[in-house]
């Protein structure tokens, strides 16, 4: 593996390898920002095809997290970790206390909590061994739940500023991903009125929200084909390249998958479609904001003087508004005014 040639490679700070024979544990951990902060980012457990996949994932998400919480104006830099493997063959309460030991290492630096492939209670069992985790069952709680909030609000600003309204009554919402956010966004838009189509990889859930929310059913393939106003990506990203761009129909894309643009090229294809698109690292920050209390009470950690969870969330609205109004006046993609911003932000 050549770090320093792969594109993702962004003068990250640092990056830490660790192997634990006894269990089987393989993790990587990027760290790219402290301008503003320690580092914070989930650990994805995942079984990627080879290291440098697993390795480049960790760059290109720890990245993200510094954007996400610099756009935020969390006192927070950005970080990522891995774990390689398959979860559900892998994973031992073993291999988490090993994990976590490693992280306890680097904890002054990195903080971290669930992500795809882990759970609350799988972070739970990490903070037996290290205090440098959050998204446990104490404190905030279930990140997805403030993650799903957050972009709730986040579809409210797409509403003013694409479609010139308020309120979600009658807006048709496509939601492709019905896992711990998905499911919540789709609830809450449910209840706000929205019409909902869903897709998910999961049969059941899938009839589980045709049957108590009213949802039509689409294959997760064909989705963002969909006639609806808004396409929410709410699974693992990469779903939009420039050939799906040209298949999307609604007006808008916003949802909490990461990384839902394959390249540039999409973002750009996008914007001459004139779908809006809201920049992911944005709309989905509610995770790390209501990690950002447990964070800063980490052992030598400064504290800080917080605003009200509810109203952190809230800002999403104001920012995505801003970008969206900057996009527009400078005609160019929300995504690269996003990272035009943070960047700014974080010195780079």
């Amino acid at each position: 593996m050549n770090m320093w040639n792969s594109p993702e490679f962004d003068a990250h700070e640092q990056v830490c390898f660790f192997t634990d024979e006894a269990t089987g544990l393989r993790s990587i951990v990027a760290i790219h920002s402290t301008a503003l902060g320690p580092a914070a980012g989930g650990t994805r457990f995942k079984a990627y095809s080879n290291e440098m996949e697993a390795l480049e994932d960790a760059l290109r998400l720890s990245r993200a997290m510094s954007y996400k919480s610099a756009l935020a104006g969390l006192p927070l830099g950005g970080g990522k970790a891995v774990i390689i493997g398959d979860p559900g063959k892998l994973k031992s309460r073993e291999l988490l206390h090993a994990y976590g030991r490693y992280i306890d290492r680097i904890g002054q630096t990195f903080a971290t909590g669930e992500d795809v492939g882990m759970s609350v209670a799988d972070m739970d069992t990490v903070r037996e061994v290290t205090p440098y985790v959050g998204g446990t069952s104490v404190g905030a709680g279930d990140p997805s739940i403030h993650t799903a909030t957050g972009v709730v609000h986040g579809l409210r600003a797409v509403l003013k500023h694409q479609f010139d309204r308020e309120d979600f009554r009658g807006i048709k919402v496509a939601i492709q991903g019905l896992g711990a956010v998905g499911r919540r966004v789709a609830e809450r838009l449910k209840d706000a009125g929205a019409q909902l189509v869903v897709a998910d990889i999961r049969e059941d859930a899938v009839q589980r929200a045709c049957k108590e929310l009213g949802a039509e059913a689409l294959p997760v393939d064909q989705i963002h084909k969909a006639a609806v106003d808004i396409y929410s990506p709410c699974a693992l990203g990469g779903v939009i390249t420039t050939q799906t761009a040209r298949q999307i129909k609604a007006r808008a894309v916003a949802g909490a998958a990461n990384n839902q643009l394959v390249n540039a090229e999409a973002g750009l294809a996008l914007m001459q479609l004139g779908i809006l698109f809201a920049p992911d690292y944005v709309i989905n920050a509610g995770g790390i904001i209501s990690g950002l209390e447990a964070a800063l009470r980490m052992p030598g950690r400064k504290t800080a003087q917080l605003k009200p969870l509810a109203e952190q969330l809230a800002g999403i609205h104001d920012r995505l508004c801003e970008i969206f109004a900057r996009s527009a006046r400078e005609r160019r993609p929300p995504e690269v005014i996003a990272e035009q911003m943070a960047r700014e932000l974080i010195g780079r």
